[in-house]
């Protein structure tokens, strides 16, 4: 007698086990293709953000060098009020385009009657000066700053060290000239002029530098004179920097010139420099003078004679 065959030998079973393998072959080559495509997406995704991050950080790397050189003499970052504005958390109190404008041209804002320059204005006695900046790096400055929101340590000042005690009397060598700056930096007469250099004074190119310390204070003095930002001191001084001892006798000079003031007889002796210009004017026209007539005369005897 023959044996019913084997259900999992018919054809049809066969058929059954076969389709079951290849759904469940699909299924997985489904899985595995959804896994890939995440994988592909989320690389292409951090491959596309990364330029974006690198010129992020290059523009911050930018940003802090660029305020190192031209902010650092009158800001602080965390450490306080110095020339101008402690500038931590700036960008969390002042809108980005109004940083914008205000770095790239204070000048335009301030004939715009804006009311927070007005503000900075009246509460610091420096006024912010055009710093000659392009608009790309005024915006790397913003970017930096943006990162100086607080949490962290400060960024480093440069008068975050005590101040060194100076010498007046060099300080003045140095002023007038009669001493060489280290760097081979042009004496401060050459364009400021100051109490106790005298009764002529000092070149007008510059303000009058009497009353620097108690407009900046020694701190804010030492560093505007450590990293100065107005272009046209910036240019004379980024290539010779003064030493930090330098500054200090500038500093101690200056000190002095505001208590000492000008000369009571400053004006006296320039009335008597007055005063003697104008005889040694008046004999040198009257020699001038006197041999154009001994001239004239001859000729017109000679003219009558003939």
């Amino acid at each position: 007698m023959r044996n019913p065959p084997d259900e999992a030998t018919t054809p049809t079973s066969r058929a059954r086990a076969l389709s079951r393998i290849s759904l469940r072959v699909a299924i997985l080559a489904i899985a595995l293709g959804a896994a890939i495509a995440g994988v592909l997406a989320v690389q292409s995704g951090s491959a596309s953000d990364a330029p974006h991050e690198i010129a992020q950080a290059d523009a911050v790397t930018e940003g802090k060098q660029l305020f190192q050189q031209y902010c650092v003499g009158c800001h602080t970052i965390g450490g306080g009020v110095l020339v101008g504005p402690d500038l931590q958390g700036v960008t969390e109190r002042r809108d980005r385009n109004w940083l914008i404008s205000w770095i790239e041209n204070p000048e335009k804002v301030r004939a715009s009657g804006d009311p927070i320059a007005k503000e900075l204005d009246a509460q610091f006695p420096v006024p912010m000066p055009n710093l000659g900046l392009t608009r790309a790096q005024v915006e790397q400055i913003v970017d930096y700053l943006a990162t100086q929101t607080g949490g962290g340590a400060p960024a480093a000042s440069p008068v975050a060290a005590a101040l060194l005690p100076g010498n007046a009397e060099h300080g003045k060598e140095l002023f007038i000239g009669n001493a060489r700056f280290s760097a081979g930096g042009s004496a401060c007469i050459a364009c400021h002029s100051a109490g106790g250099v005298g009764a002529l004074g000092g070149g007008q190119l510059g303000p009058d530098l009497t009353q620097s310390v108690s407009k900046f204070g020694e701190a804010g003095l030492d560093a505007f004179l450590a990293n100065p930002p107005t272009q046209t001191m910036s240019a004379v001084w980024s290539a010779h920097p003064m030493t930090p001892q330098e500054r200090a006798d500038i500093r101690a000079f200056l000190t002095q010139a505001a208590v000492i003031g000008r000369p009571a007889n400053t004006v006296l002796q320039l009335a008597l420099f007055a005063v003697v210009g104008a005889a040694i004017l008046l004999v040198l026209a009257q020699l001038i003078w006197r041999k154009r007539v001994r001239s004239v005369r001859k000729n017109m005897v000679a003219a009558a004679r003939r």
